[in-house]
């Protein structure tokens, strides 16, 4: 669910209006960050496999360092616990952890059955993924429903703010219509280093956040 991730993120910004979106952004996609660093480590594995979901050429049969649900609860504590050091936040330690475990449960929605509940346990996942229109419908909901609520609650201070946040919603937009008609990835190492590419969004989001203030 890619836009659905960093939407979890947008619509936190009432729980948590102290908090940076950088913060709340990184939260929801830190597990998928993960996962490329897992994979170059061969840690983790996918397989390319057209056809695996309607949505997705990738077979997710091994991944439960990084998605499993016991693990997300642990990288959902840990990350927690770091906000809570670095910025002296309760309560946006609580969101952050909350916004990491988000992942897990947005992917059970999405995935066919290969979401570990633990390393080496039973595996689960509803497979929104096995209907395109389901999963524009479902994500497209959630994706404009957070852009508003972040748009009612902070307005831009000046024009960076107003610019670098539509850029952000306007790019994460256009990837996600991209996944829907590009070509499967050429190989396993191709589909890693472009995942290491996420961590530029909570960067993008914080940049953007910094230009605008809560109402």
């Amino acid at each position: 669910m890619f836009i659905g991730h960093p939407a979890c993120g947008f619509a936190a910004k009432r729980l948590a209006p102290g908090t940076s979106l950088g913060w709340l952004v990184l939260a929801p996609f830190f597990l998928d960050i993960l996962w490329p660093v897992f994979l170059l480590l061969d840690i983790e594995h996918v397989r390319i496999d057209p056809g695996n979901t309607a949505v997705t050429p990738l077979d997710f049969y091994h991944y439960p360092w990084s998605h499993s649900l016991l693990m997300a609860l642990v990288w959902s504590i840990a990350l927690g616990a770091i906000y809570r050091v670095v910025a002296k936040n309760t309560r946006g330690a609580w969101v952050i952890g909350a916004l990491v475990l988000s992942h897990w449960v947005l992917d059970f929605v999405t995935h066919r059955p290969d979401l570990p509940l633990y390393p080496g346990g039973p595996k689960v996942g509803l497979g929104l993924w096995n209907s395109i229109a389901g999963t524009v419908a479902v994500e497209s909901a959630i994706f404009l429903a957070a852009i508003a609520i972040y748009v009612r609650l902070t307005r831009a201070r000046d024009r960076v703010g107003r610019i670098a946040w539509w850029a952000l919603v306007g790019l994460l937009s256009l990837i996600y219509i991209g996944n829907f008609v590009s070509p499967p990835p050429p190989d396993v190492r191709s589909v890693a280093i472009v995942g290491l590419l996420l961590v530029l969004f909570p960067l993008w989001a914080w940049w953007a956040d910094r230009h605008r203030d809560v109402r």
